[in-house]
């Protein structure tokens, strides 16, 4: 999935940034409807929610963008089953895509994933080998 771009939003017109400042002010539940159902959201994404409605409340214009999880070279050579060396070498050569940080390598969980997928597909659609490769020699 493309990562998506980020979002603004202008600042609500004064009464209603007003009004939703002193909703926010005078509750300590916030409750979350979609589509008439409501849902509890995990302490981090409520709390997210709340911060970006108190921003609209006092009358500032918002950003939302996505940030995606980078991994060190070590925590993905880990997920991917592999070796630090044999992921930098995939690196280098461009097979798994690789962003830096100063010196540092960061490899998004989302390159790994793919990779691993990519790994598995290839490996489904490779005809098992019926002898030795050294018998025709």
């Amino acid at each position: 999935m493309p990562p998506r771009a980020p979002r603004t939003t202008d600042a609500l017109p004064s009464a209603e940034a007003a009004r939703l400042e002193r909703a926010l002010a005078d509750s300590s539940d916030i409750t979350i409807f979609v589509d008439g159902t409501a849902f509890r959201l995990p302490a981090g994404a409520r709390e997210a929610v709340v911060d970006l409605l108190a921003r609209l409340g006092a009358g500032d214009t918002v950003q939302c963008s996505s940030v995606a999880e980078l991994l060190t070279t070590s925590q993905a050579a880990e997920l991917a089953g592999i070796s630090p060396t044999y992921l930098r070498n995939l690196t280098d050569a461009g097979d798994i895509a690789t962003e830096y940080r100063g010196s540092h390598r960061r490899i998004r969980r989302s390159e790994i994933e793919h990779w691993l997928r990519r790994q598995g597909s290839r490996r489904a659609g490779s005809e098992p080998r019926t002898e030795h490769p050294a018998a025709g020699l």
